[in-house]
C-alpha cells in the first residue's frame, strides 16, 4: 500500500476488482447471501484458471444447500472451486445413519463374540457395564480421532459410545 500511496489515480484497482468480479459472475449463476465477505480476491488468484462449468457449479450449488448434515455454507463455494476435496471446508461433523448402523452392527457383532460392551469405554470399567449390550438408541457415534484435529468423518473413523461415556468425552 505505502509504495502506491502517491498514485494519482486507481484505475489499476478498479480493474483488479472488475476481473475478480467477473470471474464470480462467469463461475457462479447463483448469488446466495453467504457469499459476502469471502475472501474472493484469494479464491480469484488460486482458482481462476481453472475452467468450470457454471451449470454443474449452480448443481452442486443447490445440492450442498440441501444436505442438512453441513455447517458452514460459506465453505460451499471454495469447497466447489477447489474439486470438491476439503470437507473441513464444510464443517461436515456428523455421520450419517448408514455409517452409525454398519459400525454399530460390525462393533456389536465383535462385543458379542468376546462376551464384552459394545461400548469399548465400557469395556474398561469394572462394573455391570463391562459386558453390556446397549441398543442403537442407546448409543452416539463419535470421531476416534477428533473432527477438530484432522479425523474424518467416515466409517473408518467412527465408534460408536454409550450415550454417557460419549457425552463425557469431549474433545481430548
Amino acid at each position: 500500500m505505502s509504495s502506491h500511496r502517491f498514485q494519482t489515480n486507481i484505475t489499476e484497482l478498479k480493474n483488479y476488482f472488475t476481473s475478480v468480479i467477473d470471474w464470480v459472475s462467469t463461475v457462479f449463476d447463483d448469488v446466495e447471501t453467504e457469499m459476502r465477505g469471502l475472501e474472493w480476491g484469494r479464491l480469484y488468484e488460486t482458482y481462476r484458471k481453472k475452467p468450470y462449468d457454471p451449470k454443474a457449479i449452480s448443481a452442486q450449488v443447490r445440492e450442498l444447500y440441501a444436505d442438512p448434515y453441513i455447517k458452514t455454507r460459506k465453505g460451499i463455494f471454495e469447497y466447489i472451486l477447489g474439486g470438491c476435496v476439503d470437507t473441513k471446508l464444510l464443517e461436515v461433523r456428523v455421520f450419517d445413519e448408514a455409517t452409525k448402523k454398519s459400525v454399530y452392527a460390525l462393533q456389536t457383532k465383535k462385543a458379542i463374540d468376546n462376551k464384552i460392551s459394545n461400548c469399548p469405554l465400557c469395556t474398561l470399567g469394572h462394573d455391570s457395564n463391562k459386558t453390556r449390550i446397549y441398543k442403537f438408541t442407546e448409543m452416539d457415534a463419535d470421531h476416534v480421532s477428533a473432527w477438530s484435529k484432522g479425523g474424518a468423518t467416515d466409517s473408518k473413523n467412527c465408534e460408536m459410545l454409550c450415550k454417557t461415556h460419549n457425552r463425557a468425552k469431549g474433545n481430548k
